[in-house]
């Protein structure tokens, strides 16, 4: 796989902070060039270019609002005018937010399909446009076990990510004549930052012992699926989505109680109003 990627270009969204800046990080490694997107704070991505430039990749961060379809056009264009050309698109930019359903409001709901969904379709329009040309190209898009998963307070963000998972199956029969391989990644519980900004301290130990695989996973775990995923050795693979959880939808893992309000409070500086 590694020769597969060498002196690729790839392009990571919300690649500032966890499970984007992890990738993007794994795919320099394995020898590529990456534009690492960011919304907010450039401290993460930067530190990231850094990292990359280190072991001899180019890299560059870039900035963009996704609420903003104009700005994610400009990242695409930014980002193939750095890199010279795009062959792996890695869609991870997104909102967690948690909030009775009862309570949600309509600018939340736009924010949060905004951001993980709208976002997502036009900046894989923008950019399949060059694999198309070019006859080859791979898209991974970022969704979740909510997807598939039940957890109270999560319809809105769930209904996100269920939208994800069908558009990559759909979108993928399109693109597969034209030489685009789509797939989905959906990760369990990876531990990145904005857990311990929700929840506080996270016992590790405690956590890993409702997981089958006895581990809380991490963001280089799913850079590793993604390279697969990248790589000709999925070649044969698509519109699927991959779950990565250590096995924690398999064992119907404790999320809390259902009939109880959440103490947790995802979302907090993305979505007015948490």
């Amino acid at each position: 796989m590694a020769s597969d990627i060498a002196g690729k270009s790839v392009v990571v969204t919300g690649a500032g902070t966890g499970i984007g800046r992890g990738v993007a990080i794994k795919f320099a490694e394995y020898g590529a060039n990456v534009a690492l997107h960011y919304s907010h704070s450039d401290t993460g991505a930067r530190s990231a270019v850094e990292e990359i430039e280190t072991i001899g990749r180019k890299a560059i961060a870039l900035q963009a609002d996704f609420n903003d379809v104009a700005e994610v056009y400009k990242l695409a264009q930014e980002a193939e005018k750095f890199l010279g050309q795009i062959d792996i698109l890695i869609n991870n930019s997104g909102i967690t937010t948690n909030i009775p359903f009862t309570e949600v409001t309509s600018n939340q709901f736009d924010t949060l399909f905004n951001v993980n969904m709208k976002a997502m379709y036009f900046m894989t329009q923008a950019v399949v446009k060059g694999m198309i040309e070019r006859g080859k190209g791979a898209v991974i898009n970022l969704t979740s076990v909510h997807a598939n998963g039940a957890m109270s307070e999560h319809s809105l963000y769930a209904g996100t990510k269920g939208a994800i998972q069908s558009y990559t199956r759909t979108t993928a029969v399109e693109l597969a004549p034209l030489g685009i391989r789509m797939n989905a990644i959906a990760p369990g519980w990876i531990v990145v930052e904005n857990h311990y900004k929700a929840i506080g301290d996270i016992d590790l130990d405690a956590a890993a012992q409702a997981i089958p695989a006895g581990f809380v996973g991490t963001p280089e775990d799913v850079g590793e699926l993604a390279i697969f995923l990248a790589s000709d050795a999925s070649r044969y693979v698509v519109g699927q989505t991959y779950t990565i959880d250590g096995g924690q939808m398999s064992n119907m893992y404790e999320t809390g109680s259902f009939s109880q309000p959440r103490k947790d409070k995802f979302g907090k500086g993305y979505v007015d109003g948490v």
